[in-house]
């Protein structure tokens, strides 16, 4: 379990998030909501130690994140950021086998192939394998560092806006894919996300956030309220009782 217990983190005088206390759910996959500026990705970040809380600890199953080693740290955890920058010519497959790393120290091995094969195969990028990433469309080349991401086979994944240049079949796609990780793989999974609906629909637990602050937590039916997401977003918008969960009109 990922645990937040009195977080914060300011810019200069200035408080951007917290404090914050909060539990994430083990094996189950959760969403962070808000407007922009709320402060969705660094709380990201502080889960995953690409951020340093100024107050506060973040908890990974019963031990402090900041006693982890940087290799133990990152067979735990992994992360993609929102900001993909690789400038290095590489592969869709290359990039996938980055993943591996923390195992092999760049020494890739059957085993390894193996693993990197199986999540290529899993988001429909065998095809593009051999691929340069600059040779990809952006929503192609979302998938590639979603699919490294996965090939570091962490209990938890944290993803900082996984959909970011999916059009909407490749968003659901996507967030078959990562329901399926949770499901079937027994992993925790932690995703930045904009879209109200496919995070109802998808997500088991959902977390909203407003200027730094906790606004509130729960099940998609307890969330996804019309009074709850206009406190959050500061529009009118209608929330109907559909047979997949609740669906927001805005």
């Amino acid at each position: 379990m990922i645990e937040l217990v009195g977080v914060t983190k300011s810019y200069g005088d200035q408080l951007c998030l917290g404090p914050l206390t909060l539990k994430v759910p083990s094996e189950k996959f959760s969403a962070i909501l808000g407007p922009n500026g709320a402060g969705k990705s660094t709380l990201l970040l502080m889960m995953g130690r690409l951020l340093e809380s100024d107050q506060g600890q973040v908890i990974l199953d019963g031990r402090s994140i900041d006693s982890l080693s940087k290799n133990d740290l990152a067979r735990q955890v992994s992360i993609l950021r929102q900001e993909n920058h690789l400038t290095a010519r590489v592969t869709v497959k290359q990039l996938v086998s980055f993943g591996r790393f923390p195992y092999t120290r760049g020494r890739i091995n059957q085993e390894d192939d193996r693993i990197i094969q199986r999540y290529l195969n899993f988001l429909d990028l065998e095809d593009l394998s051999q691929r340069y990433l600059d040779q990809l469309s952006g929503g192609q080349r979302q998938k590639a560092y979603v699919a490294m991401v996965l090939a570091q086979e962490t209990p938890y994944i944290l993803l900082d806006e996984p959909l970011n240049n999916l059009d909407m079949a490749a968003s659901i796609q996507m967030m078959h894919y990562l329901n399926q990780i949770v499901t079937e793989l027994g992993r925790t999974v932690v995703a930045v996300l904009h879209d109200v609906n496919l995070a109802s629909r998808y997500c088991d637990w959902l977390f909203t956030l407003k200027q730094g602050q906790l606004i509130q937590e729960g099940s998609p039916y307890q969330v996804v309220t019309s009074a709850n997401l206009e406190e959050i977003y500061g529009t009118q918008i209608e929330v109907i009782q559909g047979d997949r969960g609740p669906v927001a009109i805005y």
